[in-house]
């Protein structure tokens, strides 16, 4: 998901949802030396800091993403720490792009301290993005049994959205995937507003009906 450190006009929606997700699940579980896997420029730092002492960022050397606050070169397989070393463990939108997830959510076990927290972030129904990188997509019965197998408790798994949202938040991506073509496309200029309109409306759509079995993701949070 191509969430984290992106929020824009054409995905505002998700954006903010996930950012609220996280700020809750930061308020209830985060503490310590927090890890966050997949880190990217940290984009959630400013949401961490007053729970956490020390924010780790790693990133793997062939990222597309800004690496410059990275503070950790390694891979979700192999984190270049000690066993039992964080308290809070970070990890959004990466599950999908790992080809082995189990190994990495044993690697992800085995540097978390025992009673700490993991926060994840998954998606369920979400487009092709990062190719060729992009390998899965998960119910949350798939990642239940996936981070149990690893060791960890289920805390909390939670659909972050239903069907209005994920339906009106793809069509806005479809509709700005279309405005190529120079300045003659009509959508270049229509896109925007209409991309606006349409996730307002979605947004007070999913407050009528959630239909969370549509999910455009989940957030989970496992014990150790």
């Amino acid at each position: 998901m191509d969430i984290p450190g992106n929020i824009s006009r054409r995905n505002w929606l998700v954006s903010g949802i996930h950012e609220k997700e996280l700020a809750r699940a930061f308020s209830l579980y985060a503490g310590g030396k927090l890890l966050d896997i997949g880190c990217g420029d940290k984009p959630y730092g400013h949401l961490t800091a007053e729970y956490v002492s020390e924010h780790i960022g790693l990133d793997h050397a062939g990222s597309e993403h800004d690496l410059s606050r990275a503070d950790l070169i390694g891979t979700a397989y192999s984190i270049p720490l000690d066993d039992e070393h964080v308290d809070t463990i970070l990890c959004t939108a990466v599950l999908e792009h790992l080809e082995e997830p189990q190994d990495a959510l044993r690697e992800a076990y085995r540097v978390l301290k025992p009673g700490g927290y993991a926060i994840y972030t998954v998606p369920l129904f979400w487009h092709l993005h990062e190719e060729p990188r992009d390998f899965y997509r998960y119910t949350k019965h798939g990642l239940r049994y996936l981070f149990e197998k690893s060791g960890f408790t289920i805390v909390e798994l939670k659909e972050m959205s239903g069907f209005w949202v994920t339906f009106g938040q793809e069509l806005v991506y479809y509709l700005w995937g279309l405005r190529g073509g120079g300045k003659l496309n009509p959508l270049r200029l229509i896109a925007p507003p209409l991309g606006a309109a349409i996730q307002g409306i979605c947004y007070l759509l999913d407050r009528i009906d959630h239909s969370p079995q549509f999910a455009w993701a989940y957030i989970l949070v496992a014990r150790k």
